[in-house]
């Protein structure tokens, strides 16, 4: 088959102002930095015009080559070689083996995001693939280092002031749902923060600004979920997890299984993964983490062996959860930022899932009440979704004419926010309700909320 020009490429030597003996070199230097001993020359970059695929790493070092001379980020994508299996449906489902490659998987995801890619927004999701990266997480060696050597200088402000950004979206997304928020995120990912990973820094640095970046790269996939988007969400916590793998942050990574991977397979009913997400959180950061961390770590399997029906295992994992809980309260406050928003009211948020699940409607209602109870009313998403919470327990125990006045209350919450899973609770409640859709009062219910939403 006849090879086509890559015009991509050409379009890209003609902004950098390189010849084609020019980029060879940066080409040549840019691998020797990596280990590589390229040979390639002017003949070699206009053989790569004429449409030839360089085998094995080069296509992402003439990538990174091309990237310091512009001084942004150029994915494989760009310069025209990405040969179908960087694109497609692959677009970060991988834990990449090295930090140039993470680097290349991540700014590629985001680019791709951005670019609003079919291929991304409308993709499945499987549980079964968040599996794999969590082996790989769990099994691989540190990577050695991180530093790099070229591009614009970065240091600690620049990472200061991503930690400062995430801050204040992480603040507006409880607020106002994620609908409002997410595309600010993912452009700020992509213009900003891929230019960050591609400068200078040092080690240091570097494992603070990887840690930064692990923790917005995680916002922006529980965004996606709340966007109704959770094949992307999947993508953005593999990458996630690769970024604090990076960071050297094995706390980070285990709350990346724990809380983002196995709340997303809990969506799509897989409680088995669920289970295995925060056990291998828990094996792959033992005697590593805070008591605070080890109590969401234990939450997060209670809620899978409660999906499967396992009261026993329920009650142990719970029940840990609680101990844990409770000497974090009473011990030094040494928590690490990214746990410190998980309280008694989180736990409790957890919990009455759990007994909701197992369908203990008394138990739900009263852990729903406490969660509410302690839930600021800036959280107004979880506000929300805790009062479906109770209002489903007050539905288990009968108590119809109380569960629509508690989820006109969710409604009225919800009238603030652009939550996709906000209207899942909703419509899971609703869906309770059906086998008492004759009384007056849950006919009342479905005409406000009517209403409500036309208004």
């Amino acid at each position: 088959m006849a090879r086509q020009p890559n015009e991509r490429l050409q379009a890209l030597i003609q902004e950098a102002g390189c010849s084609n003996a020019g980029l060879a070199r940066r080409v040549n230097m840019c691998g020797a930095e990596h280990g590589l001993d390229l040979r390639y020359d002017k003949t070699s970059v206009a053989r790569w015009l004429r449409g030839q695929q360089p085998r094995g790493r080069a296509p992402a070092i003439i990538a990174e080559a091309l990237s310091r001379k512009l001084g942004r980020t150029v994915t494989i994508d760009e310069i025209g070689m990405a040969n179908g299996k960087h694109l497609a449906s692959g677009v970060g489902l991988q834990f990449s083996p090295t930090v140039l490659g993470a680097i290349e998987q991540v700014c590629e995801l985001w680019r791709s995001d951005v670019g609003r890619r079919d291929f991304l927004s409308g993709s499945s999701v499987a549980a079964s693939a968040l599996v794999e990266p969590s082996r790989d997480w769990l099994i691989s060696a540190p990577d050695g280092q991180v530093a790099r050597t070229v591009g614009p200088r970065v240091g600690q402000s620049d990472v200061a002031a991503v930690r400062a950004m995430t801050q204040a979206l992480i603040a507006l997304d409880h607020t106002y749902g994620s609908g409002h928020v997410r595309p600010v995120v993912v452009h700020y990912l992509n213009s900003v923060v891929s230019g960050l990973l591609s400068g200078s820094y040092r080690e240091a640095v570097g494992r603070d600004l990887f840690g930064a970046v692990a923790r917005l790269t995680e916002l922006a996939g529980y965004m996606a979920v709340d966007t109704g988007q959770p094949g992307l969400a999947q993508r953005y916590y593999i990458q996630a997890l690769r970024l604090a793998q990076a960071a050297g942050d094995r706390g980070y990574g285990g709350y990346v299984l724990a809380a983002s991977m196995s709340h997303l397979a809990a969506q799509l009913g897989n409680p088995r993964e669920i289970a295995q997400l925060a056990r291998a959180a828990q094996e792959g950061t033992r005697g590593r983490v805070t008591p605070r961390v080890e109590a969401m770590f234990h939450a997060a399997e209670a809620r899978g062996h409660a999906l499967m029906g396992d009261v026993r295992a329920t009650q142990l994992a719970a029940g840990r959860a609680v101990s844990a809980l409770e000497a974090a309260e009473a011990g030094s406050g040494d928590d690490p930022e990214w746990i410190a928003h998980f309280d008694e009211a989180y736990l409790a948020d957890e919990l009455a899932h759990c007994h909701r699940d197992l369908g203990q409607g008394e138990a739900a209602a009263r852990r729903a009440e406490e969660a509410l109870a302690g839930h600021p009313a800036s959280r107004v998403r979880r506000r929300a979704i805790g009062c479906l919470l109770l209002a489903t327990a007050q539905v288990q125990q009968r108590e119809v004419e109380q569960a629509c006045s508690t989820g006109l209350q969710a409604v009225e919450l919800l009238r603030t926010l652009r939550s996709d899973r906000g209207a899942e609770y909703l419509e899971d409640f609703r869906q309770r309700l059906e086998p008492f859709r004759d009384e007056p009062v849950v006919r009342e219910f479905e005409a406000q909320l009517e209403m409500r939403t036309a208004a």
